[in-house]
């Protein structure tokens, strides 16, 4: 009896090890999409996420990265910010805390990533120079307010703590310190993003959820008779994942009715085919566009793409090639 006791006691404490890894660490090497959430303030309207690890990992990225030139950048950055990416940096969280057409963003960035603390902070005194310091809740953040400059928009960054780091503007830093030290509630916490936040794929290795503001279209839509289809849009998806030799790329608007859904969806699959007439004359755009599936419901419009691994390099071959200068 007092074996199986035990037995039991130790499965449930490895259950609860496991629970609190996937769903509540932030810890480099441990975090999930799912638990850097939980550091991202509530008020963002906008979230991005990349799983930095996950991503430059990809036969994709790693192809990229023996052309000479790309290598060469990348290495420029290692030397630089004194990070290797690949090694050092795990996610990159995103939150922006509200969109407006006429005025910046207040944003919030935070990092989970292993570091030394002293190497980096001389590393970054070294390249912006001398920074201003400013204790808020017994955090430092460095940077701070620029004479002439909004605070909203002046640049700054703080360590929350070995594994995570905020950048952004200073109100946005603020805000991210108050969500770690639990005097502020998360974005999964957020009635408008939970339900944006449900419909993304969380899984994959970039991922973007936005929640539309009411309203916000409707005087644009009246000035661009196009976007008239888009004035009961509430939210916007996207996610971007690679596995089995193939990206997988995914956009999803959320709201309106059935019936106005599939009539956008109808006029998406008539600008897709129009596209497709010129494959003879842009044939890696013909490829491009028979990936895409488009498909519509009660309150969604979904297009869906899964590209194979040779046309993404056919992609990535002619963007070098525009990108590069001609030969003298």
């Amino acid at each position: 009896m007092k074996r199986k006791f035990t037995v039991s006691l130790i499965i449930l404490m490895a259950i609860g090890l496991v629970s609190c890894v996937e769903q509540g660490s932030t810890k480099a090497g441990s975090a999930t999409a799912k638990s850097m959430l939980q550091l991202v303030p509530a008020d963002s309207r906008a979230v991005v996420m990349i799983d930095v690890r996950r991503t430059l990992g990809t036969d994709a990225v790693q192809n990229a990265l023996k052309d000479e030139k790309t290598r060469q950048t990348y290495e420029g950055f290692v030397q630089m910010a004194g990070l290797d990416p690949m090694k050092d940096i795990y996610f990159v969280a995103v939150g922006l805390h509200w969109i407006r057409t006429n005025k910046r963003p207040n944003a919030t960035i935070i990092v989970n990533l292993n570091f030394n603390k002293d190497k980096l902070l001389a590393k970054l005194k070294e390249v912006a120079g001398d920074l201003s310091e400013e204790a808020y809740n017994g955090v430092i953040i460095y940077g701070g307010a620029e004479a002439g400059t909004p605070e909203t928009v002046a640049p700054a960054g703080a360590f929350l703590d070995d594994s995570n780091i905020v950048l952004g503007s200073t109100k946005g830093v603020k805000a991210a310190i108050d969500v770690y030290q639990k005097k502020a509630e998360p974005v999964s916490k957020s009635p408008e993003m939970k339900r944006v936040l449900r419909s993304v794929n969380t899984a994959a290795n970039i991922w973007a959820a936005v929640a539309v503001p009411e309203g916000l279209l409707k005087p644009l839509a009246e000035k661009n008779p196009m976007l008239k289809d888009l004035v009961e849009l509430t939210g916007l998806t996207l996610s971007f994942d690679y596995a089995g030799k193939a990206l997988t790329a995914e956009v999803q608007s959320l709201g309106g009715t059935r019936e106005h859904n599939k009539t956008l969806a109808e006029r998406l699959s008539g600008l897709k085919a129009l596209g497709t007439l010129a494959a003879d004359k842009l044939p890696l755009q013909g490829e491009l566009l028979k990936t895409i599936e488009i498909s519509s419901g009660a309150n969604y419009v979904k297009l869906h793409a899964s590209i194979p691994e040779e046309v993404l390099e056919k992609a990535r071959n002619l963007a070098l090639k525009m990108l590069r200068p001609p030969a003298q």
